[in-house]
C-alpha cells in the first residue's frame, strides 16, 4: 500500500518522466535516449526535493522511489543529484543502486545503438 503522502511525488515523478519522454521522442531523439533523458529530470528534482525536506525535518520521498527513478531510466539525474545536492552519498545501497543502473541502461544504450 503507499502511504498517502508519497503519492503527490509518484504521481508527478511519473507523469514528468512520461511527458517529457514522449515531447524529446516527438522532437526526434531516438526512443532510448529519449527515454533517459525524460527520466532524468524528474529524478534530479527528487533528489533535490528530498534533500531540501532532510534539511527542513518535512516530508521526505521514499528511497524506493529515488531508486526506482534511477532504474527505470532516471540514473544521470540522479548521479546529478546526487553529486549537486550531496545527498544520499555516505548511503551504500544507493551507490549500488546507481551503478546497476548504469550498467543496465549502458546495455540497452549499446543494443539501442547496434539495433
Amino acid at each position: 500500500m503507499i502511504d498517502r503522502r508519497n503519492r503527490p511525488a509518484l504521481i508527478g515523478s511519473a507523469v514528468a518522466g512520461v511527458i517529457a519522454f514522449v515531447l524529446l521522442w516527438w522532437l526526434g531523439l531516438s526512443p532510448a535516449i529519449a527515454w533517459v533523458a525524460g527520466w532524468t529530470l524528474p529524478a534530479f528534482a527528487m533528489y533535490g526535493i528530498d534533500k531540501r525536506q532532510a534539511e527542513h525535518g518535512g516530508w521526505r520521498v521514499p528511497e524506493v522511489l529515488l531508486h526506482g527513478l534511477a532504474l527505470v531510466g532516471g540514473v544521470l539525474g540522479a548521479w546529478a543529484g546526487r553529486a549537486v545536492f550531496r545527498h544520499k552519498t555516505h548511503k551504500p545501497v544507493f551507490t549500488v543502486v546507481l551503478v546497476v543502473a548504469s550498467v543496465l541502461w549502458a546495455a540497452i544504450a549499446v543494443i539501442a545503438l547496434l539495433g
